[in-house]
């Protein structure tokens, strides 16, 4: 088994995310993260599904997807092929006494401080998944209150897109 990460295309209409993500759960496949989110053209939204399977069926599940009405296309993004980002948003225990260690942390990584208590701050982190878990075991000797993770987003390299004369018309609501 393998990590792949699938960029896809669909159109954005209501019930796409449910009839994609039950086609996941009816093959046994655990979406490892999915993020979705509208692209340049309104009537089109953009699907980010990290799975960990086999090739085999993996090339089963991208022939059954590309089956499905709503979508349009689909990209497997090769390691290295794509920029992937991640963003975390996590609540540090930060005394006093602690407080300066955790801001040198935060600028170690790149990350800032959004918002801060008088015993906690919280973070924002943006980078792939390696950054962002090497980030949270150097804060978590300092007690980590709360944490919130974004699935992954992810684009081809290059100048090349995935709408590039690759988008059909999509039909108007009825």
């Amino acid at each position: 088994m393998s990590r792949h990460t699938l960029s896809v295309l669909v159109e954005n209409t209501p019930g796409v995310l449910a009839r994609i993500s039950s086609l996941f759960s009816r093959r046994g496949f655990n979406i490892d993260s999915l993020a979705v989110g509208p692209t340049e053209n309104p009537e089109i939204s953009r699907m980010t599904i990290v799975v960990n399977v086999a090739d085999s069926p993996l090339e089963q599940v991208t022939k059954q997807l590309n089956k499905l009405v709503n979508v349009i296309k689909i990209v497997i993004l090769e390691p290295g092929q794509g920029v992937e980002r991640e963003l975390v948003l996590v609540k540090v225990r930060a005394d006093p006494a602690t407080r300066g260690q955790v801001l040198e942390a935060v600028q170690l990584f790149r990350a800032k401080v959004v918002d801060v208590a008088p015993d906690a701050v919280t973070i924002e982190a943006t980078g792939n998944s390696e950054k962002l878990s090497a980030l949270l075991r150097v804060l978590e000797p300092y007690g980590i209150r709360e944490l919130v993770q974004s699935g992954m987003v992810a684009v081809g390299r290059g100048s090349r897109s995935i709408t590039d004369r690759a988008l059909r018309p999509v039909a108007p609501a009825r």
